[in-house]
């Protein structure tokens, strides 16, 4: 079995999923058999598409419509991205179905998406009938063998008897230890078949260690670290919130007075207006906590794998920082940056061993290096893009905007390029998994059906998705799916004329090559008209508040057209293969 340790989802609903009552046999069809499974396992929604090979299942479906709700998507790439939404969202699994062939490998780049960003997703797709396996039959693939390096683990199941065990499996590894995506490819003559149905739901696989156990020596040799530093430092990435450690990631960081900046994926586990949160790191993070990154002395790494983007060049990071990995993965630690001391563990029971461990302090003068670096990026990067004096309109600006409009509450959901930056660095997120964007893999396409997916998992949340227009262009057949599903997100275009970061990285690094970067684009609002969403285009700074006032107060979908400035970059910047302290302001 594929495996990678993993973290629990953290859902008020986790008790209910570990039943161990069986269900009396009945006798049913493997198709059904699946519905039914996915019933025990409390799946409500359902992300999908239908086609020959998966016909008996949705045939069975038909009979459950009262019970789990499918949402028809206009591609199966944005059945995946939704459920990533879905899943980010509320905290459960994603589910996906689709058929054979070009509707399996449609699939491929949102589960590679999930599987880097350990976002938890059950996809089932039909198949051939098993005789048929090997033969080049009409619509097969080998989708085992393609999605086998992007699955925490896959399966082809063959016979009816085999579908209840086969779906408990993938549960429990899906949403298990360190959450991602996984695989269930069912042959036709399976889901006709019949088979005496029982369920039960997985709590144990003898080969797979979800939750390694604490090393109290760990902990230890890290409090007395943390107890002697001058200038300790505490990254958070997507494994605090994966495992629901936010609060205690505070406690630790007020008891301490530590600093905490965070990752991409690490953004909203701490609330941006937190006296000790230092800022966003990474190639277009916050200056303070890129530069002095190099000036800690001990560096806390919570639930994040130290990805290019936030190290620049390795060999030059942290090298003065004594560094403390918690991370549930055995896989990551020491696999780019070598720790000191590695806590192998959950984020949330590692954090709390340590809290009562860890000395109460203050580290003012420390803190204070991070407000000298704020007011210097504030005085050469974020005055004039939040207030300028002239010039068409600013990305930050927009995004500031929509944050205040909505309070920093709303689930924003990022697609990829300079407006996702600028999102993740201007946009004041206030409670927890309100970050929801493509990070690992940055799939160009990724926020609109996954804005849907954001919707059906937290419907009582403002959902809003902030789009470029050349991601817009990718997955816009997803505004069908919006109109007949009925899902109120709202979507804001910023719209450049541009593959925006491609030219940027062209004007700076490439003597303004633009070559194949600047767009021409439809009339976006006329498009979303055409879905019969209602949507508004803004060209002038006088008019982009009462824009954003109307598209947050228009009951359902609405769509934004925001026009910005062409060649608007964004700064602070690392050049590629640059140490971090080698971050541009301008």
């Amino acid at each position: 079995m594929q495996q990678k340790d993993v973290l629990p989802m953290k859902t008020e609903k986790s008790d209910k999923r570990v039943s161990s009552q069986i269900s009396a046999p009945e006798t049913i069809t493997g198709a059904e058999a699946v519905i039914r499974s996915l019933v025990e396992e409390g799946v409500e929604t359902i992300f999908g598409y239908p086609g020959g090979a998966i016909m008996p299942i949705y045939d069975a479906l038909y009979d459950f419509q009262d019970v789990v709700h499918h949402i028809l998507v206009r591609h199966e790439q944005g059945a995946t991205h939704a459920a990533q939404g879905y899943a980010r969202s509320s905290g459960k699994v994603g589910v996906v179905f689709a058929t054979s062939g070009p509707g399996a490998t449609n699939l491929v780049t949102g589960l590679a998406d999930a599987y880097m960003d350990s976002t938890p997703m059950v996809c089932i797709t039909g198949q051939v009938a098993s005789v048929l396996l090997g033969t080049d039959a009409f619509q097969e693939t080998d989708v085992i063998g393609i999605t086998m390096p992007i699955t925490k683990w896959n399966i082809q199941v063959t016979r009816p008897e085999d579908i209840p065990g086969a779906i408990a499996k993938a549960f429990y590894i899906a949403r298990n230890g360190r959450p991602g995506p996984v695989l269930v490819d069912i042959t036709k003559n399976a889901q006709f078949g019949k088979l005496d149905f029982q369920y039960k739901q997985c709590e144990y696989i003898r080969s797979y260690q979800p939750l390694p156990a604490l090393n109290e020596a760990a902990i230890d040799a890290a409090a007395v670290l943390i107890n002697s530093a001058k200038k300790p430092f505490i990254l958070c990435g997507h494994g605090v919130l994966l495992s629901g450690a936010e609060k205690e990631l505070i406690a630790l960081a007020e008891k301490a007075e530590i600093p905490v900046a965070s990752t991409l994926l690490g953004l909203s586990a701490v609330p941006v207006d937190h006296p000790l949160y230092a800022g966003f790191l990474g190639m277009h993070g916050n200056y303070g906590p890129n530069i002095l990154t190099n000036e800690c002395d001990v560096l806390i790494a919570v639930g994040m794998r130290f990805d290019d983007r936030i190290t620049g060049d390795v060999s030059q990071y942290a090298r003065q920082a004594k560094v403390i990995h918690i991370e549930i993965d055995a896989a990551e630690i020491n696999k780019i940056v070598k720790a000191d001391v590695a806590v192998h563990a959950d984020a949330k029971p590692a954090l709390q061993a340590l809290l009562e461990k860890v000395e109460k302090k203050e580290n003012k003068e420390w803190i204070a290096e991070f407000r000298v670096a704020d007011k210097e990026e504030y005085e050469k990067v974020q005055k004039n893009e939040l207030f300028p004096e002239e010039g068409g309109l600013k990305m930050a600006e927009v995004i500031r905007m929509i944050s205040d409009r909505t309070k920093g509450e709303a689930v924003l959901v990022t697609d990829v390029g300079q407006h996702q930056m600028i999102a993740s660095r201007y946009y004041r997120f206030k409670n927890p998994n309100t970050n929801i964007t493509s990070g690992g893999m940055g799939t160009m396409g990724f926020a609109l059906p996954a804005a849907m997916g954001a919707k059906m998992g937290t419907p009582e949340k403002e959902v809003v998705a902030i789009i470029g227009d050349g991601c817009f262009q990718m997955t816009l057949q997803e505004l069908g799916t919006i109109y007949q599903s009925k899902i109120g997100v709202k979507i804001v275009i910023l719209n450049n004329n541009f593959l925006g970061m491609v030219r940027q990285w062209q004007q700076l690094f490439f003597d303004r090559r633009y070559s194949s970067t600047e767009m021409t684009n439809p009339d976006f609002v006329q498009i979303a008209k055409g879905f019969f969403i209602p949507g508004k285009k803004v060209t002038d700074r006088s008019e982009i508040v009462a824009a954003i006032d109307e598209m947050i107060a228009h009951e359902g979908a609405y769509l934004l057209e925001v026009v910005v400035e062409k060649e608007d970059n964004v700064f602070p910047m690392v050049p590629a293969g640059a140490p971090i302290s080698a971050i541009r302001l301008e």
